[in-house]
């Protein structure tokens, strides 16, 4: 009699896949991090687990264009294209950092469909923290 041989793996890898196509989120929290040098785009439900993400630089930027607003649009648009598919309708942005890709990244979530119940600003303020570095002496 011959047995059939299993994947090693084939438990795991099968729950992964059934449970990323399977799991339906109507409401989530997209967070906008958005530095001088990069903008990371990541979506994650109301409890905080990340469904989808993307940055500037895995959507193709290198360099100096990852800074660009226009690298931080096609990062947004690569992050939400995969939620709006698992059906997301509703949704809170938040946006972090100083960087050129926060207003951009807002345009392309807006564009999208998806309705944002509210835009709220995250990013870290110093009640004056940290002793700077003393003044150079040139």
């Amino acid at each position: 009699m011959i047995k059939p041989i299993s994947k090693i793996s084939s438990r795991r890898n099968g729950r992964i896949s059934s449970r990323k196509t399977g799991r339906r989120i109507p409401k989530g929290i997209i967070h906008v991090q958005a530095s001088f040098n990069n903008t990371i785009v990541t979506v994650t439900d109301v409890r905080g687990r990340v469904v989808s993400w993307s940055s500037a630089g895995t959507s193709g930027f290198k360099g100096a264009k990852r800074g660009t607003p226009f690298a931080a649009q096609s990062a947004a648009v690569n992050a939400i294209r995969t939620v709006v598919d698992q059906g997301m309708q509703r949704a809170e942005v938040m946006i972090k950092g100083p960087g050129p890709g926060r207003d951009a990244a807002l345009r392309a979530i807006r564009r999208s469909g998806i309705l944002l119940s509210f835009v709220r600003d995250v990013t870290p303020m110093p009640h004056n923290g940290c002793r700077p570095p003393k003044k150079r002496r040139v």
